[in-house]
């Protein structure tokens, strides 16, 4: 599944390199598959899978300023 159909699907903003928080830790979505995200928590090497809609924040350029 692509990231057009993540955000298609769920209505989220997803994309590849977007800064989120997921379950409180903030982290960078690094792929898509399978309809899930997958992103890379700071301060960990690999990717985890996350449900672009449960316990996942994504912040946007504003957030940050």
């Amino acid at each position: 599944m692509s990231a057009a159909y993540v955000r298609r699907t769920y209505s989220v903003p997803a994309k590849r390199g977007m800064r989120v928080t997921v379950d409180g830790q903030p982290g960078v979505i690094t792929s898509f598959r399978g309809g899930q995200l997958n992103v890379r928590l700071d301060g960990q090497r690999h990717p985890v899978p996350a449900h672009p809609t449960w316990r996942v924040e994504y912040l946007t350029e504003d957030a940050a300023g």
